[in-house]
């Protein structure tokens, strides 16, 4: 045996430090491969057998402290180890406490040979920093899934002492996370061999109140023969990385989802439905009353003397609107008094977030970086504020089961109510663009239902379902002397403003043609010039326009019309078309057809005459005029299939059904709400006038007959108890008679008709047009037409193949508003 005081000098080729188990009275009940390199001992030379057999103790402190029970480390203590060849080798010694089954107390005992500066224990130096000064939390596991090391980061995250932990599964310990599926991926571990990693989030009782997120990296322990016998787990708390993530996320998520439509309450809806879960579990989004009807509120936050009406646009979950207004999820109708709301009335007079905690208008309200972190509900109430105007106020709730509100969500809160400030600010503007531009057009459109003796009519338009639901279909309905009516529709080509202004310009024209009692072949001629000078019009720019500045124009070119009049005593229609589609005619239950209507060029193009046709309708015939827009719906929808299905619609009618609900079940049969072109459906039941309203008397070259006539007219007058205008109408009579017997030409006739006034007609088959002119005081002619046009409430001229007609009527309310009647 080598003398005592022989010093051992350590391989440095052989492992300088190794593991052993020891148990509390001192006997070796592991000894590893490292341990047998190191002393040379193999496991049967120490198995069960006291330490002191390869290792002095001096001081016996190596001794007590296996023996104390209340300890989960020691040491690093000094000792010498004893090499098999005899030798001493300086080292040290350090444990950690172990359970094993049956809740038996063993050690694991590390032993490291002394070093020289020049030579440091790596592996010992790392193997104790992990166990006490490592920032990552550390565990094993063994075949049982039991707990039997943790390192003092994991007592610290955790807040389980080893008593707490040792011997007991992930589930057993730390019940605030999925115990079960950290378990279930031990287990893969175990038997796979292959480690991973993956994302564990849940509470632990060392901070029972905020969720945590850990990266949780599991791999596997191997013995000496390479057999999997542990499982070990490395755990970083990634909290606030994932939620910065999840942040940045939601504000992705808002962004896409948020803004997709210009509707506003459509807008709101996205905003919640973005928003919970994975931010809160309620949300409503209030909005002032006047943003959701296209109103602009006045800038700068809302006064806090006024009461301002705040309505639920959305909500998340969704309630009924019988829920309470002011909480959050209430029903998109509910209206909410923002005055009764302190934490509401408060985000929208101050403009700044507002915090309240409870769960009802009782709660604390709390601003700036007050937070309550205590039991109960948790709200921040977010003013919605774009372009220095205040929309309203976001309403974003947490339950108890979930953690409050905190600094950085108000800053995420204040981000997304930001960006959906500028959608539903956008919403708003188009909204009341829109409700601008069609309340423009229907404007240009005028009234349906003029008042006529000669028609029923009934009128639809749907718009376009484009940006601003605009296009240029029309229609019109002109009362013309002599009882008669005109029928009008048109397209002009585009579906925006300048469209619809330049329908209510060729409409305007068509109204003022119209009042020269024109023929419809000569109206759609007049029409075409006029169409002509307006493209002219607008191709030539206006002083100090260029290119760029240029006012929006549409060309009218292009564009058709069809014009009808109706006349009531002879129930005889004319039409003539510009390009445009033929009326359906529906002359009795079932029997439809298409007006055998010549269709010229469209407006604008010049080309040859436009050609009328005239027919005979039977009172009670139904004509439909409309646009391409009602029977022709983009690209997948064939003319002729349209034209079919509205031909059905108006058979199908009952010969009393009411035009107007025809005319709305129609328009909704064929044409779908976001249509790409708009739509005009007119509807015109024809009636005949009553022969016992009406008189007509022939007109003879003698001049005697004119006292013969007026007498005739006289006798009508009493009939119809319209005495009261005996007077004026015999002056009338007179006047036009002897024009007729004087300028006029055969064969001639005078027709009285009592209708909304009184028409006195006189016809002659001469073109010769009559003058209004003022007499001299010695002149010995011409008063009458100006006696006429003093008389008469209107007066004209209408020509037609047959010569010209001269027409004036008489009101027959009188000014007290009495009927002209003795």
């Amino acid at each position: 045996m080598p003398p005592q005081n022989w010093s051992y000098e350590p391989d440095t080729r052989i492992p300088q430090s190794a593991n052993v188990v020891m148990e509390v009275d001192g006997s070796v009940a592991g000894w590893s491969p490292q341990a047998q390199e190191l002393l040379g001992l193999s496991a049967g030379d120490v198995l069960r057998r006291p330490y002191g057999d390869f290792m002095s103790d001096p001081d016996e402190r190596i001794g007590k402290a296996l023996h104390r029970l209340d300890e989960v480390a020691f040491g690093p203590y000094p000792a010498t180890l004893r090499h098999r060849d005899g030798g001493l080798l300086p080292g040290m010694v350090s444990a950690s406490a172990l359970l094993t089954a049956g809740e038996r107390r063993q050690w694991l005992m590390r032993i490291t040979t002394a070093r020289t500066p020049s030579s440091p224990d790596f592996h010992g130096a790392l193997f104790d920093a992990l166990l006490d000064g490592a920032p990552v939390a550390l565990a094993v596991h063994d075949a049982d899934l039991r707990c039997v090391l943790q390192n003092s980061e994991l007592r610290r995250i955790s807040g389980l002492t080893d008593a707490q932990r040792m011997g007991r599964t992930t589930s057993e310990t730390l019940p605030g996370i999925e115990g079960e599926a950290v378990e279930r991926r031990q287990r893969e571990v175990l038997a796979s061999g292959l480690p991973r990693t993956d994302e564990v989030r849940g509470t632990t009782p060392a901070d029972p109140s905020h969720e945590h997120v850990w990266a949780d990296s599991m791999f596997p322990l191997r013995d000496g023969r390479g057999e999997v016998f542990a499982v070990a787990q490395a755990v970083l708390d990634v909290t606030e990385g994932v939620h910065a993530r999840e942040r940045l996320n939601l504000v992705a998520e808002v962004g896409s989802r948020v803004g997709s439509t210009l509707d506003v309450r459509q807008t709101a809806v996205e905003l919640a439905g973005a928003t919970v879960p994975l931010f809160a579990d309620t949300v409503c989004v209030h909005l002032l009353e006047e943003v959701l009807n296209g109103g602009l509120p006045a800038p700068g936050p809302m006064s806090p003397h006024v009461v301002h009406e705040l309505r639920c646009a959305a909500s998340r979950p969704e309630q009924s609107a019988s829920a309470d207004p002011r909480s959050p999820g209430a029903g998109r109708s509910a209206v909410c008094a923002c005055g009764s709301g302190p934490a509401e009335f408060r985000a929208l007079t101050t403009g700044a977030v507002t915090v309240g905690t409870g769960g009802s208008d009782t709660a604390d309200v709390t601003t700036g970086s007050a937070f309550a972190h205590g039991p109960g509900a948790s709200h921040l109430y977010v003013p919605m504020v774009t372009r220095e105007v205040t929309l309203g106020v976001v309403v974003f709730s947490r339950g108890t089961t979930r953690e409050q509100f905190v600094e950085a969500d108000v800053l995420l809160a204040e981000e997304i109510v930001a960006r959906s400030a500028v959608s539903i600010d956008n919403a708003r503007r188009y909204r009341r663009e829109r409700a601008t531009a069609l309340a423009l057009q229907r404007s240009l459109l005028g009234q349906s239902e003029t008042c006529s003796t000669a028609v029923d009519v009934a009128a639809g338009y749907r718009p376009a379902g484009g940006d601003l639901g605009l296009g240029g279909d029309w229609y019109d309905v002109v009362p013309l002397s002599g009882a008669r009516v005109a029928l009008v529709v048109g397209d002009v080509v585009g579906h925006d403003l300048p469209a619809a202004a330049t329908m209510g310009r060729l409409r305007t024209a068509v109204r003022t043609l119209a009042e020269l009692d024109l023929e419809p072949s000569d109206l759609l001629a007049r029409l075409d010039d006029a169409v002509r000078r307006m493209d002219d019009e607008q191709s030539t720019p206006l002083a100090g326009e260029d290119q760029v500045t240029a006012r929006p124009t549409v060309a009218p070119v292009g564009s058709t019309c069809l014009y009808a009049v109706y006349d009531p005593v002879s129930t005889r229609c004319t039409f003539a078309s510009a390009g445009h589609m033929a009326p359906i005619v529906l002359t009795g239950p079932g029997t439809t057809e298409f007006a055998d209507v010549p269709v010229g060029p469209p407006l604008g193009l010049g080309g040859p005459p436009f050609e009328a046709i005239e027919a005979t309708l039977p009172e009670g015939t139904l004509l439909a005029l409309y646009t391409n827009g009602l029977v022709q719906q983009g690209p997948d929808r064939e003319l002729t299939t349209g034209l079919q299905s509205l031909r059905q619609q108006i058979a199908g009618s009952a010969p009393a059904c009411a035009l107007r609900q025809l005319c709305q079940e129609t328009v909704d049969a064929l044409v779908p709400q976001s249509a790409p072109d708009d739509a005009v459906l007119l509807l015109a039941r024809t009636r005949a006038l009553n022969p016992d309203d009406y008189a007509t008397w022939a007109i003879g070259v003698d001049p005697q007959q004119v006292a013969l006539l007026r007498a005739a007219v006289t006798d009508q007058l009493e009939h119809w108890d319209l005495s009261a205008l005996q007077y004026s109408t015999e002056l009338v009579v007179s006047e036009l008679v002897t024009n007729v017997l004087r300028y006029g030409a055969p064969p001639a006739h005078l027709r009285l008709i009592k209708d909304r006034a009184l028409i006195c007609e006189v016809s002659d088959g001469s073109s010769t047009s009559p003058h209004l002119r003022r007499a001299g005081t010695s002149d010995e002619g011409g008063r009458g037409l100006f006696l006429v046009s003093q008389l008469a409430q209107a007066w004209g001229t209408r020509y037609s193949d047959a010569g010209k007609t001269i027409w004036a009527e008489q009101s027959l309310v009188q000014g007290n508003g009495e009927l002209a009647v003795l």
